[in-house]
């Protein structure tokens, strides 16, 4: 368990009060009123396995955003107490999660990364009636048919992710008549990723002519490769899943195969592990650390000087949905469940650091934002080992509306 003040760091923390970040300071908080209980959050995220590496990013950005909050006085006089836990999988993240609830008394539920984990986290926090911000999961089922009340989706969904790679594809001439190979990881998110794909490939002229599953513990794509190089595709897509991906796209160049790769899923995490020589193709990503909103600049100039690494996206969204908690409280001046979901519910607008404002659907409670595709620079033009990407504008484009990539509520099978 990580307790991110104990007692004597609450003292000191008072002492200096406003001294961290600007970004905390800016919030104009209250000064913290002697004796009033700490608003705790529970947070969970995978820290081992094929996601620990995107859920150490996660836990920095969200301790940071606490340390930020409590330096500028707190939330409505009361700080801010993190419970962070490695969520290890499905039925631990469920038994963690009722576990804060019952024995730490935390207010809220936030995190993860692993689709099935969020739904079990989802199912807890329904039953029990706590508010979940499920900040990193991406399955179209969490927000469908898996929907409920109490749950909020940060992150941008599998349909969002495929149309925003997919509008790339169709301008480079890589869908219309062409042959398809897909690898699929094979759990929750992989298996929506695969449904969305194919839809995307079927409506506009693709054909899938191989889909193969992938267990999360792979290592070796030999046989995949092997697969591939007979099946001779026009594109090969890939629906997987953590530093799956980093492990293939290394391996596919080791094996010397030229057919074009794309896939609908890629943390920039996972891309910077690739390494610049393995990477190609084109990609979607939720946010980048290459944004010149002032907002972005100034976080990645925080989170550097902090962590001596550049934030990837999963620090990026911790933390600003932390930031959208502190305002749903301050708001409603409340912890309370039902005036936090009221005011999610409301369309109220957030500022996430991109150019144009999010917010949450009222009903699917999906966060509406920009996304973003990318691809790899042209060699011998990156500056260092994390700057060899290539991002591409901001889809929707400025003049259309945030749902244009988002599955519209007449497809959706959520009831709240």
């Amino acid at each position: 368990m990580d307790r991110t003040l104990d007692q004597g760091t609450r003292r000191r923390s008072l002492l200096k009060a406003g001294a961290l970040a600007a970004g905390g300071a800016a919030l104009g908080l209250p000064a913290l009123a002697q004796g009033n209980e700490p608003i705790r959050i529970g947070h969970l995220t995978p820290l081992t396995g094929f996601l620990g590496a995107l859920g150490d990013y996660a836990v920095q950005g969200i301790k940071m955003a606490v340390e930020e909050v409590n330096a500028a006085g707190g939330v409505n006089g009361r700080r801010i107490e993190l419970i962070s836990e490695d969520s290890v999988n499905p039925q631990t993240a469920s038994s963690k999660a009722q576990r804060m609830i019952e024995r730490d008394k935390v207010l809220v539920l936030m995190g993860e990364i692993n689709s099935a984990s969020a739904l079990t986290i989802s199912q807890v926090a329904a039953r029990n009636k706590t508010l979940f911000m499920s900040i990193g999961a991406r399955s179209d089922a969490l927000r469908g048919k898996d929907c409920n009340r109490y749950t909020f989706h940060v992150d941008i969904p599998v349909t969002v992710m495929v149309n925003a790679a997919g509008e790339a594809l169709l301008r480079e001439g890589l869908v219309n008549g062409k042959k398809i190979y897909a690898l699929t990881s094979d759990y929750l998110f992989g298996h929506d990723l695969s449904r969305a794909a194919k839809r995307f490939f079927a409506a506009n002229g693709g054909t899938v002519i191989g889909d193969e599953l992938v267990p999360t513990d792979l290592t070796d794509f030999s046989p995949q490769l092997l697969k591939i190089r007979q099946a001779r595709p026009d594109l090969v897509a890939t629906n997987l899943g953590g530093n799956q991906v980093t492990n293939f796209v290394k391996q596919y160049a080791e094996f010397g195969l030229q057919y074009p790769v794309a896939g609908f899923n890629l943390n920039t995490a996972d891309a910077w592990a690739a390494g610049e020589g393995n990477l190609g193709g084109i990609w979607p990503t939720v946010w980048h650390h290459e944004l010149k909103t002032p907002g972005s600049v100034a976080f990645v100039d925080r989170f550097t000087k902090k962590y001596g690494r550049i934030p990837e996206n999963h620090a990026w969204i911790e933390y600003v949905s932390l930031m959208m908690l502190v305002q749903a409280m301050k708001e409603t001046k409340s912890t309370d469940t039902d005036k936090l979901i009221a005011y999610f519910e409301s369309e109220a607008q957030f500022d996430i650091l991109k150019g144009r404002k999010a917010y949450f659907r009222r009903w699917d409670h999906q966060l509406m934002q920009e996304a973003y595709p990318f691809t790899v620079k042209p060699k011998g033009q990156a500056r260092h080992k994390q700057d060899f990407l290539q991002f591409g504008e901001a889809v929707p484009a400025a003049n259309e509306p945030l749902e244009k990539l988002a599955p519209p509520q007449s497809e959706s099978a959520c009831k709240m």
